[in-house]
């Protein structure tokens, strides 16, 4: 039997990725090219539509070579994006009227902030906050500052979509406006409870229902490459939100299972099965994945600077000269010099949700040096990552013994085992980890029999390191209450 390969863009905030899995999920290739950001004022995240489609079409045709594969061997692709970012293009020619307004992007803050006694329906329909790191703001901005933008909606000459969407219309040739219930349901448009986009939330944001695309199953065909781009049509038969194709990569199928993803931000999510658990402490319900109609939910907590932290230290302060040094900087401290970093760059997410907040370093004294700073920085994301893990025992989960993590900062050792002592529970690494890759690879591989089951895929599911507390509970307890301390008197007063 000839080898099959399944192609897995994951398409992310700061680059675009392409990895080749083979039949037994074992990455083959991979290409990478970093996607460049704009920041035209300071509460401004944007993207440039073509950047995002050229650096996936390089990346695509380069993994096929790297891996010397005739193409016509790709059985099925497989999308996962960076969620909430959000395009609207013309249906005719496929190009954007305005860049890619990212999910870290504020602008519309004031815009939620006068919809804020809406908050209450807005949770119960989608399970998530009115905020402007969802979709339906930017929209609303889009249609509103982008000249003839509403007049051309309204007519249906218009298309929007979640960056899933924009690229399956480019893959395409604009042949399929879809998208899956992992992003439809990142949009404040969806209700999750009856899985269509909601006609009173449409209303409310004026969004005219003839942009949306039509929301399908996480497994589906969704189209047909143009065989322009590879030489050949492909299956394109999986979509889905990066976070929830890393929990379906961790293979997190059960209740009770969760994963965090470390990559430009930390993204907790707990798969609470087919029951919605709605936060009472600002915490995120969402669609997990829906297979065969069949869907599973999961509680979320959204950090917004995780690796971004480290970005900001190499290259706007200058500390370290690459992301690699800051492990070894914080590894020869013994403490942390009594410095704090609140990393609160573009507000702060769960389960805060501050939007307001700003940045700051604290403690500094005549010996803080640049070792204080990037340990700062590095644990700001575990406390962060407690947070999230506090506020869901609060919202009544039940937390496993163990937390699946993956994304590039895994590889910091440091990291990862002060992660373990301060949240007290054990950190499995996935060996893979590009496991938002391969969680697309699974939902495409699923769906065209390449895998015969989520059993399967559970069988090839990896550990590559495994780090267990070595801390006392008192010493953990006086780490977490100076952060939270310094988090009430700095940001929530």
């Amino acid at each position: 039997m000839p080898n099959q390969y399944i192609l897995a863009i994951d398409q992310g905030t700061s680059s675009s990725r392409c990895i080749l899995f083979d039949q037994k999920a074992r990455l083959v290739a991979k290409s990478q090219q970093a996607l460049p950001q704009s920041f035209p004022n300071p509460d401004r995240v944007e993207h440039d539509p073509e950047a995002i489609w050229q650096t996936v079409l390089r990346t695509m045709r380069e993994v096929v070579e790297i891996a010397n594969i005739q193409a016509q061997d790709i059985v099925a692709i497989g999308i996962s994006n960076q969620r909430e970012t959000t395009l609207i293009w013309d249906r005719e020619t496929g190009e954007s009227i305005y860049p890619a307004i990212v999910w870290q992007d504020r602008r519309t803050s004031d815009y939620c902030q006068q919809r804020l006694q809406y908050e209450s329906t807005i949770q119960q329909k989608t399970g998530l906050l009115l905020n402007p790191y969802f979709s339906a703001s930017k929209i609303a901005w889009l249609l509103d500052n982008v000249d003839g933008a509403r007049r051309r909606a309204e007519n249906g000459e218009l298309a929007f979509g979640t960056v899933d969407t924009f690229l399956l219309w480019r893959l395409s040739n604009g042949q399929s406006h879809y998208t899956d219930v992992t992003n439809a349901s990142r949009t404040l448009l969806y209700n999750i409870n009856t899985q269509q986009w909601d006609d009173d939330l449409l209303a409310l944001f004026n969004i005219p229902p003839a942009l949306l695309p039509q929301v399908k199953d996480n497994c589906f065909d969704f189209g047909m490459t143009d065989p322009s781009l590879l030489g050949v049509s492909i299956p394109i038969t999986a979509m889905a939100g990066d976070q929830q194709a890393a929990l379906f990569g961790q293979t997190c199928f059960s209740p009770g299972l969760m994963k965090s993803t470390y990559g430009t931000g930390c993204f907790m999510l707990l798969n609470t099965g087919d029951q919605i658990m709605l936060s009472r402490n600002k915490l995120l319900s969402t669609i997990a994945y829906r297979i065969n109609g069949k869907i599973s939910y999961a509680l979320e907590g959204s950090i917004f600077m995780a690796g971004a932290i480290v970005d900001w230290l190499q290259h706007q302060l200058g500390v370290i000269k690459s992301a690699q040094e800051s492990e070894r900087l914080a590894s020869q401290l013994s403490d942390n010099g009594g410095v704090y970093l609140i990393p609160a760059f573009t507000g702060l997410g769960a389960p805060y949700w501050r939007t307001e907040a700003k940045a700051a370093i604290i403690g500094m004294t005549r010996n803080t040096n640049a070792a204080h700073i990037a340990r700062a920085g590095l644990e700001a994301i575990v406390y962060q990552t407690f947070d999230l893990l506090r506020t869901m025992m609060d919202d009544g989960a039940v937390l496993p013994d163990a937390l699946h993590v993956d994304g590039g900062m895994i590889k910091n050792n440091w990291l990862m085992q002060f992660l373990a002592d301060i949240i007290g529970m054990d950190v499995k690494c996935c060996a893979y980890s590009e496991t938002t890759a391969l969680g697309a690879a699974f939902l495409a591989g699923l769906h065209c029999q390449c895998y015969a089951s989520m059993d399967e895929l559970t069988q090839l599911w990896q550990v590559a390191n495994c780090f267990t507390s070595n801390m006392l509970k008192q010493q953990r307890q006086q780490h977490y209450q100076q952060w939270c301390e310094l988090i009430k008197k700095y940001v929530l007063t």
